[in-house]
């Protein structure tokens, strides 16, 4: 290509194709081929490519091989980017100019949207007015056309009778030729119009045969229904078996209607419309939510306190709200009636109101010091006044002696009867309880009650104060698990404790806990620190003194137990159980035994621990500790002193003076065998042997079960080792046999649990690793690899699975670019029309200025003018 500027460069490139024709002026021009314009073209793009050396680029390769063609070498990316913008604008800007518009197609054939019409009557529409259609634009010599438009006609002969020409050549004997066998490799020809409606036809006649078939099934099967409706309607009028007796069934079974005709009975329409009067059946009540419950169990309480009342001051329930109900229509006749023979019906005659008013104006007090007011017992005080007053009128009035007489043993019996139905209803519990503040509140509340009715008390009071039924419920409910705490400690600390009482209590308790965990544990805790006090009282004043209180007593025992049911003991923290837990390994650890009942108590709280760490499996060494030394208090054995027990384990009281009286005397024990302790045992200060027996077993018992707690841990064999010596240095031959077993077998359960526990212990060993190979310096060669064979793997499937990934990596480049694109694409597009809305803006906004800065020109013009007219008004 020449030298020199753009527009030399393109005039020499057009003279040497051959398409300047500035030489060739003289020559007529001639039209060109479309060859040759094609021609051109590609000489004319050609050139445009030569002229912009930019637009092409070249990928320069590593290593050129000769012969070698390699796709995408070279590459026009200008040209590229234009396809692609005119591609996108073709598909991607036509969707999105498209985007949420809404189109269809309308059905308008006739017929189409009417659900009324069947497929016939359609079909059969269609086709009558596509006929109407037809013969309009016919003419009216080709009507009679019509006439035979389903039969064949021939087209040859006119005779009648005559075969066509393709019956001839298919039926008869038309040639034996192989026409047949071609026309079925021929494609089927099209059908004609009359063919086709005459095939829809046929189809619509044979559905409707179908559709009236089965309407004669269906009516044969309802006639069938029809005839044994007589046992289904025995069916319909058959009695609720739950609401009628057995006894009064045949009376209350209702009869079937009667007729005269047994064709009557059997009409099946009578019978429906005698159905239409029969009751409809009631819907069942929706299930109710807990508040709804719980407001149906307070109303249902009040009421039923409100008839006890009534009933306690002698009243009957049903009089009285017939009497409120009738409260407007019958007024009671009063003392001011101008009736001689006045006698009121509620009087008492001469008697006066006596014991009966003193008894139920006592008990209305007594109601509303409860309850506060009462209108029912406040009505019922005012009679009785003014009873009082009638009576004391009544004295003078002048009446018979007959009738004086009369009416005084009426009302005296009246009287009696009511007095003694007061007297009987009084003991009656009642149904509605203030809520108790206090402990001292509770205890007048429960006062003289048996254990049964304090249930019910408690019970009353938690749904009379459900936390639905009132904001201030909440307290009211935490004040009562408070005082359920205080009452099980009260019930636990008597003379006489009635633990089956605070066993029926714990649930109540627990649902309580469960309501308002935050405000119990509190207060759980607040008794928990009151105990760890009293703890520290008593080692200060001396751990082996006898007046000292160290060790817990029996309420403090049963509030400790209570912590392990309400509360969970399996947490790793607990505000509750963890104080709990410290508390008792204190009691454990800290307190020296002095009598029995340390003993017990000590293996009370041991059972506690095993109960506690069931599920988390803790180790607890107080407990093991107090377990080992109260098997040595109370067993014969032939240890000395302290320092010849085996192990480590602290017994500092063992053979003291306090301790002696805990020995199992052997002489006594003679043929006496393992009991359950009983509750008095505990705290007994004179314990028999039997109590001391029971209480060996209750500590061989808790060896055993902390055996099989403790049999996983890593220590096993240097805890229960000692333990096993122990056991064997007991002295246990002048008991009795059972004694003696059960100390034989624990031995051998220990022995075998520690042989499985050094069984189940392997010597440390290093670190196992996978062994270090020794470094090898020989090249590795590959023989059937190349770089340009890089996926190749020998192994088939796996060499497959590194292409699908290859490919998948280069669809989601691709994928990837291709969306950046449309990006790209889509901003230029919103670009140029945020730009075309700004310039008609401002074309508008340029209207609007110069229209105002002419308007304004104006304006001052005229100013000006005015101002001259006047400045030459002024002047003459």
């Amino acid at each position: 290509m020449a030298k020199g500027s753009q527009l030399s460069q393109l005039k020499s490139a057009l003279a040497q194709a051959g398409i300047n024709r500035s030489n060739d002026k003289k020559k007529k021009s001639t039209p060109l081929t479309e060859h040759a314009k094609v021609k051109k073209a590609a000489k004319l793009r050609e050139i445009q490519q030569k002229l912009n050396p930019f637009d092409v680029k070249v990928t320069k390769l590593k290593h050129d091989v000769g012969g070698r063609r390699i796709k995408g070498m070279t590459g026009r990316p200008a040209q590229s980017k234009q396809a692609g913008m005119q591609q996108r604008e073709k598909s991607l800007l036509k969707e999105i100019e498209q985007r949420g518009r809404v189109g269809g197609v309308v059905d308008r054939r006739f017929g189409e949207n009417d659900p009324l019409m069947s497929l016939e009557e359609r079909m059969l529409e269609r086709f009558t007015r596509e006929r109407q259609r037809a013969s309009k634009a016919s003419s009216l010599s080709k009507m009679d056309d019509f006439d035979d438009f389903l039969m064949p006609v021939d087209e040859d002969g006119d005779e009648e009778g005559q075969l066509d020409h393709d019956t001839v050549k298919k039926v008869h004997f038309g040639g034996f030729s192989d026409d047949e066998e071609k026309s079925k490799d021929e494609p089927e020809r099209k059908k004609s119009k009359a063919e086709v409606m005459a095939e829809v036809i046929a189809k619509s006649k044979a559905h409707k045969m179908h559709r009236q078939m089965e309407k004669e099934q269906e009516e044969n099967m309802r006639h069938e229904l029809d005839q044994d409706f007589d046992s289904l309607r025995t069916l319909l009028y058959a009695p609720d078996p739950s609401s009628i007796d057995h006894d009064t069934f045949d009376a209350a079974k209702p009869t079937l209607p009667e007729s005269a005709n047994d064709e009557d009975a059997m009409d099946y329409d009578k019978q429906v419309r005698e159905l239409a009067f029969d009751k409809r059946a009631k819907p069942k009540d929706r299930t109710k939510t807990e508040e709804e419950l719980a407001l149906e169990q307070k109303e249902a309480l009040e009421k039923a306190e409100k008839e006890r009342r009534m009933r306690m001051l002698g009243e009957d329930p049903g009089e009285h709200d017939d009497e409120n109900g009738d409260r407007r229509k019958k007024r009671a006749r009063g003392g001011d009636d101008l009736d001689d023979d006045f006698i009121d019906a509620d009087s008492v005659a001469g008697i006066g109101p006596g014991l009966g008013v003193e008894l139920n104006s006592d008990v209305s007090r007594s109601d509303d010091g409860e309850d506060g007011s009462d209108e029912d017992s406040e009505e019922h005080s005012a009679e009785e006044t003014d009873l009082e007053g009638f009576e004391e009128d009544s004295h003078s009035s002048d009446m018979s002696d007959a009738e004086e007489e009369d009416g005084t043993s009426m009302k005296a019996k009246q009287m009696a009867q009511r007095s003694s139905k007061t007297l009987k209803v009084a003991k009656e519990l009642p149904y509605t309880f203030p809520g108790p503040d206090s402990h001292d509140e509770f205890l007048e509340i429960v006062e003289g009650l048996p254990d049964s009715d304090v249930l019910t008390v408690v019970q009353r009071i938690r749904t009379l104060y459900h936390h639905s039924l009132g904001p201030e419920n909440k307290l009211k409910l935490q004040d009562l698990a408070r005082v359920l705490v205080d009452h099980v400690l009260y019930l636990a600390s008597l003379p006489t404790p009635r633990m089956e009482l605070v066993s029926a209590l714990v649930p109540h308790l627990f649902a309580l806990c469960r309501s308002y965990p935050v405000e119990s544990a509190e207060y759980f805790v607040a008794k928990l620190s009151l105990m760890h006090k009293n703890l520290k009282r008593g080692l200060e004043n001396g751990a082996l003194e006898p007046d000292a209180r160290t060790w817990p007593g029996l309420s403090e025992l049963t509030f400790l137990r209570m912590i392990g049911t309400i509360w969970p003991t399996s947490d790793m923290r607990h505000p509750v159980v963890s104080p709990a837990r410290l508390l008792m390994g204190a009691y454990l650890g800290l307190c020296r035994v002095r009598s029995f009942g340390d003993v017990m108590s000590g293996l009370f709280l041991s059972s506690l621990f095993l109960q506690y760490e069931s599920l988390s499996k803790r180790f607890v060494p107080e407990a093991i500790n107090f377990v080992t030394n109260a098997t040595l208090h109370l067993a014969p054995h032939r240890f000395a002193s302290a320092e010849s027990l085996p192990g480590t384990f602290m017994c500092p009281d063992l053979r003291s003076v306090l301790c002696e009286s805990l020995a199992i005397d052997k002489t006594k024990a003679k043929g006496l065998e393992f009991g359950k302790l009983k509750l008095l045992q505990m705290t007994s200060a004179n314990p028999s042997e039997q109590s001391k027996i029971d209480a060996l077993g209750l500590a061989l018992g808790l060896l055993e079960r902390f055996a099989d707690m403790y049999k996983s841990l890593d220590g096993f064999v240097e805890l229960y080792d000692p333990i096993n010596s122990l056991l064997s240095g007991l002295e246990c031959g002048q008991l009795s046999n059972v004694v003696q077993s059960r100390v034989a077998s624990l031995q051998d359960k220990i022995t075998r649990l520690l042989k499985f526990a050094r069984q189940s212990r392997k010597p440390l060993l290093l670190q196992a690793h996978k062994p270090i190979p020794i470094p090898t310096y020989i090249p590795k060669f590959e023989t059937n690899s190349s770089s340009y064979l890089r996926r190749q793997d020998p192994d088939r499937e796996r060499n497959e699975a590194s292409k699908l990934r290859y490919q998948l990596k280069q669809e989601r480049k691709g994928a990837i670019r291709e969306l950046r694109k449309d990006a790209k694409f889509l901003a230029a597009v919103e670009h140029k029309k945020q730009v075309e809305k700004d310039r008609v803006y401002k074309e508008r906004m340029n209207k609007v200025f110069s229209s105002l800065e002419g308007e304004r020109a104006e304006q001052k013009a005229m100013e000006r003018e005015n101002a001259r007219e006047k400045r030459r008004a002024g002047r003459k």
